[in-house]
């Protein structure tokens, strides 16, 4: 039998629920709605689905809680579109920074909804299985630095430390999980789950060079993340775990 995608639609407006659940059935997937936070984490304490559309704006904790919840917990690889009605570019990235992997503000249309939907399955089920990121916990060595993944900062070789974005760090924990390993930009926006709808592709290109600034990396002949050209970028440095932590 084939699989239905299940898609959980977390509203607390009733007919925004309603119309995106019509409509999302009536193009062949499966809909739960929940109203909000309380009814999300009940649902999903024994259930789970393909991928979760999340309001932001919601009584209780918001949609950004939510998110951020999500990607502590068991449902962490779970996909997230987050919904909003603000036009405030700062919401839009602080859900990006907690783990959405895409967003769409209201009012928009259902079509356009279902393509975003069907575009965030689609990049996430491209991934080669064997892609998955490892524990946190560790100190992680690769040329003159060390990344700390307790604290996520970087460490040069006098141990100074270095801040990280969030962005910054996903990408570069991504490239030192998967080193001299070829990985194309759908895969690169895939693993850091974080999807900026408006930049595409060039925004991994734009973190790229904000990660090589962080590594003192020279851009013309960069020792660390190498590009192959109509391939995507190559993480080049050998890495070691120098450091478990409990």
């Amino acid at each position: 039998m084939d699989h239905v995608d299940h898609i959980l639609v977390v509203d607390d407006d009733r007919e925004i629920r309603e119309l995106v659940s019509s409509y999302l059935k009536k193009n062949g997937l499966r809909v739960t709605v929940a109203a909000d936070g309380r009814h999300m984490r009940s649902f999903l304490e024994t259930d789970s689905v393909d991928l979760i559309v999340l309001d932001v704006m919601m009584p209780g904790d918001d949609g950004l809680v939510l998110c951020r919840e999500l990607r502590a917990g068991k449902h962490k690889a779970t996909p997230v579109l987050m919904l909003t009605a603000r036009s405030d570019e700062t919401d839009r990235i602080i859900g990006l920074e907690m783990g959405a992997d895409d967003y769409l503000a209201k009012p928009f249309a259902a079509r356009e909804l279902l393509a975003r939907i069907n575009a965030v399955l689609r990049r996430t089920r491209m991934l080669p299985p064997n892609l998955q990121i490892s524990e946190a916990g560790q100190l992680l060595k690769f040329g003159d630095w060390q990344l700390d993944t307790s604290g996520r900062h970087l460490l040069d070789e006098q141990g100074t430390i270095v801040a990280l974005s969030g962005a910054e760090y996903r990408l570069l924990r991504v490239f030192v999980d998967h080193p001299q390993r070829v990985l194309n930009r759908d895969q690169l926006l895939n693993l850091t789950q974080g999807r900026d709808a408006e930049l595409f592709d060039r925004s991994i290109d734009l973190l790229v060079s904000r990660l090589r600034q962080r590594l003192r990396d020279d851009a013309r002949e960069p020792a660390y993340i190498k590009t192959v050209r109509s391939e995507g970028y190559v993480f080049s440095m050998p890495v070691q775990i120098t450091e478990a932590r409990s």
